[in-house]
C-alpha cells in the first residue's frame, strides 16, 4: 500500500515539473537556416503622428511648407516632437500647410512621400522637393507572463517577433510558449494570431515582424493557472480521481 502510495506522489510531482519541450525557443529553428526575410512597409494608420519635413534647392521656398514655431525650435524629445508632429485622422488624412486635407490611407510612409512630392511638383509649388516622413509614435504592447510588460515604443521600420519580447525583458518561466497570442489592427479589421514558440513555422509568416500598435499577449502555463486555484474539467477530473485512489489504498 505504501509502495502504491507513494506512486501516487510521483506522478502528482510529475505532472507539476516542466519539460525542455515546453521551454526551449524554436526547437526546429535549423530546418530554417538561410531562409530570406521579407521586410514589410506597414501603411498609415489613424493615430499615427509623422513627421514631415519638406526641402527644396532654395531652403528659403520650402519654409510655408514646413511647420515651424517656437515649440518645434526646441522639440529635442520626442514627446514635443509629437505635439508637433501631423496627426493621421479617423478618416485617414492630414492637414498639410497650403495643400489642405491629403488622404493617406493605403499608403506607406515612402508612398507618401512621393505623393507630397507629385502635388508640390504638379501644383508649382516648388521645384525638384524632397520629402522626407517619420513615423513618431510606433509603439507595440506586451502583456502577460514578462518580465517588464508594458508599451514599447521603436524608432526602427521593422522590428522582429523576438526583438519585441527582448524589449519586454523576455518571457519569464511560468509563459505558456505554445500559445502567444498576437492581435492586430489594420485598416479597421482586427485580426488574431495565436503562435507557439517552441516551433519556428512563424518566422515565415506576416506576423514575424511587428507592425505599429500590435498587442502581444503572453498567456500564463498551467501549473500557474492550476496554482492560482483555477482548475479546469481535466483537472478537477485527475485531482478526483486520485483522491478517490488514495481513500481506497487507506481503507484497505
Amino acid at each position: 500500500m505504501k509502495l502504491k502510495f507513494l506512486g501516487l506522489l510521483v506522478l502528482v510531482v510529475l505532472q507539476s515539473c516542466k519539460s525542455k519541450k515546453e521551454v526551449l525557443y524554436m526547437q526546429d529553428i535549423n530546418a530554417y537556416s538561410d531562409t530570406e526575410v521579407s521586410y514589410i512597409n506597414p501603411t498609415l494608420q489613424p493615430n499615427d503622428i509623422l513627421k514631415i519635413t519638406v526641402g527644396a534647392l532654395v531652403p528659403e521656398t520650402a519654409i510655408p511648407y514646413n511647420k515651424i514655431t517656437p515649440a518645434t525650435i526646441q522639440a529635442n524629445t520626442l514627446e514635443l516632437m509629437q505635439l508637433e508632429g501631423y496627426l493621421v485622422s479617423v478618416g485617414q488624412t492630414i492637414s498639410f500647410p497650403l495643400l489642405g486635407e491629403i488622404s493617406v490611407a493605403n499608403k506607406t510612409i515612402s508612398q507618401l512621400e512621393a505623393h507630397i512630392k507629385d502635388l508640390l511638383e504638379t501644383g508649382d509649388h516648388l521645384v525638384n522637393p524632397s520629402v522626407n516622413i517619420r513615423l513618431l509614435n510606433a509603439k507595440v504592447t506586451i502583456l502577460g507572463e514578462v518580465k517588464t510588460p508594458g508599451t514599447y515604443s521603436f524608432t526602427e521600420n521593422n522590428i522582429n517577433l523576438l526583438q519585441a519580447f527582448g524589449l519586454a525583458g523576455d518571457l519569464t518561466i511560468n509563459a505558456a510558449r505554445k500559445d502567444v497570442v498576437l492581435i492586430r489592427e489594420i485598416d479597421a479589421k482586427r485580426t488574431v494570431t495565436h503562435f507557439d514558440l517552441t516551433k519556428s513555422d512563424w518566422l515565415e509568416s506576416p506576423y514575424y515582424l511587428i507592425k505599429p500598435n500590435d498587442v502581444i499577449i503572453v498567456n500564463p502555463n498551467d501549473r500557474v493557472i492550476k496554482g492560482s486555484g483555477i482548475l479546469d474539467t481535466g483537472t478537477m477530473l485527475t485531482i478526483a480521481s486520485l483522491a478517490l485512489s488514495v481513500v481506497i489504498l487507506l481503507t484497505r
